[in-house]
């Protein structure tokens, strides 16, 4: 057995997911000394199984479909999709599932990259095969989070894609169930289907996105439908079989009735893998839902050295505020001052189904359970002018839902096509807390959708 070798560093980040990256390079520009920690890709799981490749799916789609909506360069489309042609650029978007192309701004950037599986060994120190890293400052803990199977009977032993799986098959599959009506669910349902299988969505609440607003639900659902989609929602799974090693899946309904496909795909939530992290060496226990509490720092409470940024802390399970939160963690680590602005429900997300849905802060129900005194206002997306030259009928309604006694948007609602990259301003105007009748002095150029605000706070009564 090899001696144990030892080493010194400034900070240990144990995870090279977006969060972690961010975390071991903002620290190593402030000159620090950084040991990034990873088993698989440098990525993580957004970059190679996630984010990056279910968009190189989605996009050839729904920019087809726009041009079709458009007269006359509808008349220039002559062929349909070429799938082998998107799962190509897929490939080409994941890097093969290489992370070589990492390698690079590490190298620039004088961080330290250690492969294995990292695990606490008491305060300050982490444990990587036959390495023991010790941190002067901190460490980081950005591990990410895996998709969860629910308890559903035969499950476990169907041998289910999840996200990693669906994201990165090199074959369209004939047919293909769906568990999960959520972002992932909607997003590889109309992505899958648009390449040639016939997909079917299971969702056991009564509608799609559940967290979004109830309008946005429906218009995905219909967009869903439109491409041919079978969307079942409030139902019941019994169980689940599979029929030997390849063949067909059976899922059954509570009353019996069945759903068949070639492949099931499990997108039904997420879990942190916490188990073999080392957190008994510093007594440190999950929370009741499988994460690590932190404060706003991100730092775990009494400990002050560990911070966890990402999935594993619970706060907001997606890719941009892990980033956000790497920020955070990074200037207190480095004795700047914080202050967390962005946290759950004033969180931005985005659904890259067709039509999109965009959103950040509160739905107005949510908005009505925390106590606000909100209303909705709502607006299509594309009646303006600057809508006339994008699709002849998309689909699109927006909303801002208004805090009338402070006077400012505490929610935004956008859905459309093409209409990820309008949530920024909904954002600056929601985390910025902009009075209503400052953004009414905020002109939009005309002809463009972004008179959207302006309908919008015209229908406010501004």
């Amino acid at each position: 057995m090899s001696a144990m070798s030892s080493s010194e560093h400034d900070v240990i980040v144990i995870g090279a997911g977006p969060a972690g990256e961010v975390a071991a390079g903002r620290l190593a520009d402030a000159g620090l000394q950084v040991a990034l920690v990873e088993e698989h890709l440098v990525g993580g799981e957004c970059s190679f199984y996630g984010c990056m490749p279910s968009k190189a799916l989605l996009r050839p789609f729904q920019a087809l479909d726009e041009v079709r909506r458009i007269p006359g360069a509808a008349e220039a489309v002559t062929g349909e999709l070429d799938a082998a042609a998107v799962l190509a650029r897929r490939d080409e978007v994941i890097h093969d599932l290489d992370d070589g192309a990492q390698m690079p701004w590490l190298d620039d950037k004088g961080v330290t990259l250690v492969r294995g599986h990292g695990r606490l060994d008491g305060e300050r120190a982490v444990v990587v095969g036959d390495q023991r890293l010790t941190a002067r400052r901190a460490v980081v803990i950005g591990v990410g989070s895996r998709a969860a199977l629910p308890p559903i009977d035969g499950l476990a032993d169907a041998m289910a894609w999840t996200n990693r799986e669906v994201t990165t098959t090199k074959q369209v599959p004939e047919s293909l169930v769906v568990i999960g009506g959520g972002p992932i669910g909607a997003e590889m349902a109309q992505a899958w289907q648009s390449l040639g299988a016939q997909v079917t969505l299971l969702e056991m609440a009564d509608r799609l996105l559940l967290k979004e607003e109830p309008f946005a639900s429906a218009l995905v659902a219909e967009g869903l439908e439109r491409v041919g989609v079978a969307v079942r929602t409030g139902v019941q799974i019994q169980r689940v079989t599979r029929d030997g090693a390849g063949g067909a899946v059976t899922v059954t309904l509570e009353g019996g009735e069945t759903v068949t496909g070639a492949q099931l795909l499990v997108a039904a939530g997420r879990h942190v893998p916490l188990d073999d992290l080392g957190l008994d060496t510093v007594d440190v226990q999950p929370d009741e839902h499988g994460f690590l509490a932190v404060d706003d720092t991100m730092r775990v409470p009494d400990n002050s050295w560990l911070y966890v940024v990402g999935d594993a802390n619970g706060r907001t399970l997606l890719t941009h505020m892990g980033k956000y939160q790497a920020r955070l963690a990074c200037d207190e680590i480095l004795g700047k001052p914080t202050q967390l602005r962005s946290d759950g429900a004033r969180s931005p997300r985005v659904t890259f189904t067709d039509p999109q849905v965009a959103a950040v802060g509160y739905t107005l129900s949510d908005a009505l359970a925390a106590g606000i005194q909100a209303r909705a206002v709502d607006a299509g997306t594309s009646s303006n002018a600057g809508g006339s030259f994008y699709g002849r009928g998309a689909p699109g309604t927006s909303r801002i839902v208004i805090d009338d006694e402070r006077g400012v948007i505490v929610g935004a609602t956008i859905t459309g096509s093409e209409i990820v990259d309008f949530l920024h301003a909904a954002t600056i105007a929601v985390i910025g807390e902009v009075p209503v009748t400052t953004l009414w002095h905020a002109v939009p150029a005309f002809p463009t959708r972004s008179e959207l605000w302006l309908r919008l706070l015209e229908n406010a009564g501004l």
